[in-house]
């Protein structure tokens, strides 16, 4: 509101002063003042709020106990895409929407997030159960429970039922593919990072094989795993894209291929690329079939989700623990679901295959053999519930006792990597 107006200045002649204001006409003013301030104050309303991640406390059946958090940008109307994005082994709900990169095109293009978080209680690690039947079968566990949020986002949301999609990380990649297998009918397209197979295991010990080698199975077995994941159905399955790291030693490369195996044959086309891409980040994207499937295999990248710190139109995330600056996956992925609009190919494909090359270590990495007992006494590892995972990399070594044993890598100050067979 403007100030009122300066009284006018003095004049030379006594004659022309203005004279003084009586106290009723003083009182007058003030007051009109007061309703002036206080009818424009309420014009003006209560100030707006930005969006932000917030937890929702309720959602439906909870069978898996997981936690519900929920990204809405500012205005988005009913009938907007979902996309529900799924964290690693140590990581949150929070840290995954700060760094992941999908929070920029959330607001950009216009769709909801939601992300489910896991706890200590149901794994040590704070890993989704991808390895536990009950926690991977329709309509049970931790799968039920995502399944609960997509529907109270629909719900109270208003988002688009046919346009769902959900990606992750790690052992959240490998619960994208829970997810995408056993509610075909939910998810429209989905993103597996540094994941595993739907059903390449049904315990810990097996989880341990399927993370660090190949398992031998064709495709038609990876196909039918899915295809008993829900009985009967006869729609059509989900569009994958999945990444993959090509030094990767805590989900080997082979998992990246299996996936592809997996897939392809589920969607009904061939392991053969129609054509291979190069893009940013030393990565080398292949298409399968009618862009059914994806595989990005990034040449030298370890264990975590691709990001690129950045302005530039194809650039999100932060660099931090398992947030690998080499390129914006949540872009790539974005418009491979179509939220961008579009969903056709984002590279040119070249003629021949992206040669990769294989990442050389300038120091000879420390390697120990031994037992998780011994492990864990000098610091290598640690127990926790009975069992022994590497420290740093948080990699499972199965029970803590003095019979198991396992080849540990050091990669970094106090990180290690299960490394049976590599050293």
């Amino acid at each position: 509101m403007a100030a009122p107006p300066a009284p006018p200045a003095p004049s030379s002649s006594p004659r022309l002063r203005p004279s003084r204001p009586s106290a009723v006409l003083t009182a007058a003013a003030t007051a009109l003042l007061v309703l002036l301030c206080l009818l424009g104050a309420s014009l003006a309303g209560p100030p707006a709020r930005a969006a932000s991640l917030t937890q929702v406390g309720s959602f439906g059946s909870n069978p898996g106990n997981l936690a519900m958090y929920a990204y809405r940008p500012d205005g988005l109307p009913s009938g907007r895409p979902l996309v529900v994005a799924l964290h690693g082994c140590t990581q949150d709900a929070n840290g995954y929407f700060t760094n992941s990169g999908w929070r920029k095109y959330a607001d950009q293009w216009g769709f909801a997030l939601v992300l489910p978080q896991t706890s200590g209680s149901n794994n040590s690690s704070k890993c989704f159960n991808w390895f536990e039947t009950g926690d991977t079968s329709r309509g049970q566990g931790e799968a039920a429970s995502i399944r609960a949020m997509v529907a109270y986002a629909v719900a109270n949301y208003g988002t688009d039922p046919a346009r769902v999609y959900v990606t992750g990380l790690s052992a959240g990649g490998a619960m994208s593919a829970v997810m995408l297998a056993t509610y075909p009918d939910v998810f429209k397209a989905g993103s597996v990072g540094a994941g595993i197979a739907y059903r390449c295991a049904a315990g810990l010990t097996q989880a341990t094989s399927c993370q660090y080698g190949a398992t031998n199975k064709t495709p038609q077995q990876w196909g039918d795993l899915v295809r008993a994941a829900y009985s009967g159905y006869s729609g059509p399955y989900p569009r994958v894209a999945v990444w993959q790291g090509t030094s990767d030693y805590t989900v080997t490369p082979a998992n990246g291929a299996q996936l592809r195996d997996q897939w392809t044959n589920v969607r009904g086309v061939s392991q053969t690329p129609v054509s291979t891409s190069s893009l940013p980040g030393g990565t080398s994207l292949k298409v399968y079939g009618n862009d059914d499937v994806r595989l990005y295999e990034i040449s030298g990248m370890g264990h975590g989700l691709p990001v690129d710190p950045g302005s530039g139109p194809d650039q999100c995330g932060n660099a931090a623990a398992y947030f690998l600056d080499t390129i914006c996956s949540a872009y790539h992925d974005a418009r491979f679901f179509g939220l961008d609009g579009g969903g056709g190919p984002t590279a040119t494909p070249t003629a021949t295959p992206t040669v990769t090359p294989t990442a050389t270590p300038t120091v000879a990495p420390v390697c120990v053999t031994a037992s998780n007992y011994a492990h864990t006494t000098a610091g290598r590892a640690y127990a926790s519930g009975g069992y022994t995972y590497a420290k740093g990399s948080n990699d499972p070594m199965g029970l803590w006792n003095v019979l198991t044993t396992h080849t540990l890598m050091q990669t970094g100050p106090a990180y290690w990597v299960l490394a049976d067979g590599r050293c």
